[in-house]
């Protein structure tokens, strides 16, 4: 290549890079960057939850599963250290937690995760990771396979629940809910309702459920977000579906971030772009009102918590699973400063 030659070369590359900018391709540079990342796990990261210690947060751990046969799950502390883990669970998926439940006459915490090529959910008991139970999801049908599954706990009643999605689905029926039961001393369940509109236009798996506003929110991925009541006894009818429009492919992981009892930000994984779109917990409705866009590659699942870790994290944490068998733990001031304030 001549000098003239090398010389145009170089003015159509800055040219592009320019054109890029202004059409707004962000650089590495550009995104937020996790104050931490974990150690790796064996083959694929896919969802975490995190564990708020009782008595010192700054003890809680971050769950996380290794989605193959021979995968497992993973507990971290804050700073992405492994500090426990259960191997060869056959392709976990989803996993999610909850807080109190009674097994035995003695209250418990505890983290469920879907069991792909069993087609089970099976239970932990928190922190120390012992299996405290299993059941059986989608039994009689021919599309099983469970991937997506939040908890709920209904705070009138007590009663403790598991949303579980599947890889495919009639709409309609694509997602059963299970009231947790207790069965010769360990954790069942039994099916309470089966339902869950479904486009057909690619899979249902991050499911995530609002406790005190008592909704159920779940990914259709090539759609947007469903909104239905997370108690059984309200109804199967749709509220809401937002976010269509919103993202540049799939629609993925859900986590919710409560700045108060009645609101606070829902944040669902812009996977393709490696951003989080921000709804008002509120009112989703109200559409996008910020999107952040981070470090995290291809995000399939991610979790938050508004609880004060100690020093190093006051307003909470945000987390995130990433390429490269990682999950990437954020400081939640860092995302508030990219969320306007809503008047």
């Amino acid at each position: 290549m001549n000098k003239i030659h090398q010389k145009i070369s170089c003015l159509l590359i800055a040219f592009t890079l320019a054109s890029c900018s202004s059409q707004g391709i962000l650089s590495k540079s550009d995104r937020l960057k996790p104050v931490y990342i974990t150690e790796k796990v064996n083959h694929d990261t896919d969802d975490p939850a995190i564990w708020i210690h009782p008595t010192d947060p700054s003890k809680s751990l971050i769950l996380g599963t290794d989605k193959e046969t021979t995968g497992g799950l993973f507990a971290y502390d804050l700073t992405g250290k492994i500090v426990n883990k259960v191997l060869n669970i056959k392709r976990p998926n989803n996993v999610d937690i909850r807080y109190g439940f009674d097994l035995n006459g003695k209250k418990i915490d505890i983290a469920a995760l879907t069991e792909r090529e069993t087609n089970r959910v099976r239970i932990y008991s928190l922190p120390d990771l012992t299996e405290v139970g299993s059941f059986s999801v989608f039994d009689g049908e021919q599309m099983r396979d469970p991937m997506g599954i939040s908890l709920y706990k209904n705070p009138q009643t007590q009663e403790f629940f598991a949303v579980v999605g599947r890889k495919n689905g009639p709409s309609g029926t694509y997602l059963w809910q299970y009231k947790l039961t207790v069965q010769n001393g360990r954790i069942g369940a039994e099916v309470v309702r089966k339902f869950g509109n479904y486009s057909g236009l690619k899979e249902i798996e991050s499911i995530a459920v609002d406790d005190e506003l008592g909704f159920i929110y779940y990914s259709d991925e090539g759609f947007g977000v469903h909104q239905y009541y997370a108690d059984p006894q309200m109804g199967n009818q749709e509220l809401l579906v937002f976010g269509k429009g919103d993202f540049k492919a799939d629609v993925e992981g859900i986590s919710i971030y409560p700045t108060s009892e009645k609101t606070g930000y829902i944040l669902v994984s812009n996977q393709q772009a490696d951003s989080f779109n921000v709804y008002l917990r509120e009112n989703p409705a109200k559409g996008r009102i910020a999107e952040i866009p981070v470090s995290t590659s291809e995000s399939d699942g991610s979790e938050v918590t508004a609880v004060n870790l100690g020093e190093k994290f006051p307003k909470g944490i945000f987390v995130a699973m990433s390429n490269g068998k990682v999950f990437h733990i954020y400081d939640w001031r860092d995302l508030q400063s990219k969320i306007p304030t809503i008047k």
